[in-house]
């Protein structure tokens, strides 16, 4: 491998999960923190922070080129943990960047990880759902993926290697949860209303290094109550330091100001949640703040 930088029924339950990440434009996200914003659904105003640097990252595997962003606060001297962003199944959207900025606002290394290649956006949902469905059929092709993208943060001065984290959205979520059962040597993981089912790669007792955040909506249509209760127990079994906090009424998708009329133009059981949206934002804060420490 070369890397090289430069500035039946469960797969149509998949596939409904996947079309349920959300449309494929591009959207800002609607929780800011450490900024001045007045939300609205769908909308936010950012307040720009002009020392928080984001710049194009290109890499390649020998096969394919990956095209990414990377964000960090320059006004922040030294080494910052890491923390990398898995995307929805849309790809490298300007939503997913706009989320790795308000990590890097929190004083951390961000990047997010090109699953797909060629920093791929895709906007028709039967071209998402079936390029998504690689990598949960192919959890080992979604852990070089993510790698790649782990070795080229771990590549810039002012990455700290020693502490790394992952957060995914949707499909994202589901991602980053099989890089903690697949052994990932992690500081921590965070799931935004990921679908939470194993896909065969059902976590080994002792296997799952990082804590893990899971942050649900309770009402989500998409993650049943059987799904969640059989997680929570191959997480029990695999002794993994799990947390898990349910958003009462918050269906699926619900950190994205754009999910009602997604959800209403297509007639899928999404919706936004400003409270959930905030309230998620603030948990995860404090999750990478204590798994860093």
């Amino acid at each position: 491998m070369v890397l090289k930088r430069t500035a039946s029924l469960f797969f149509f339950f998949t596939l409904l999960l996947l079309f349920a990440c959300n449309g494929g434009k591009d959207k800002t996200p609607a929780t800011t923190p450490n900024t001045d914003s007045s939300d609205t659904a769908g909308t936010a105003v950012i307040r720009e922070l002009p020392h928080v640097k984001t710049e194009p990252v290109e890499y390649e595997d020998g096969i394919k080129t990956f095209k990414s962003v990377m964000a960090f606060d320059s006004a922040n001297p030294g080494k910052k943990p890491v923390v990398l962003i898995i995307p929805e199944w849309w790809g490298v959207t300007d939503y997913i960047k706009s989320r790795a900025k308000q990590i890097a606002e929190l004083g951390y290394f961000a990047m997010v990880v090109d699953m797909y290649g060629n920093g791929k956006v895709i906007e028709n949902p039967k071209e998402a759902g079936a390029e998504a469905m690689k990598y949960y059929k192919n959890p080992q092709l979604a852990q070089e993926r993510f790698d790649n993208a782990l070795a080229i943060a771990k590549s810039y001065q002012e990455a700290d290697t020693s502490k790394i984290a992952v957060i995914g959205y949707c499909f994202g979520g589901t991602m980053a949860l099989n890089m903690a059962r697949l052994g990932e040597d992690l500081k921590g993981v965070v799931s935004f209303h990921g679908g939470l089912e194993n896909y065969g790669i059902t976590a080994r007792k002792g296997g799952i290094h990082p804590s893990i955040l899971v942050l649900n909506g309770d009402a989500d249509s998409f993650v049943p109550v059987g799904v969640v209760n059989d997680f929570k127990k191959e997480m029990e079994a695999a002794n993994a330091n799990m947390q898990f906090i349910g958003y009462p009424n918050a269906k699926h998708a619900f950190t994205n100001p754009a999910a009602t009329a997604i959800g209403e133009k297509y007639k899928i059981d999404i919706r936004y949640d400003e409270a959930a949206d905030k309230a998620s934002w603030e948990e995860m804060k404090k999750f990478l703040a204590k798994v860093f420490s």
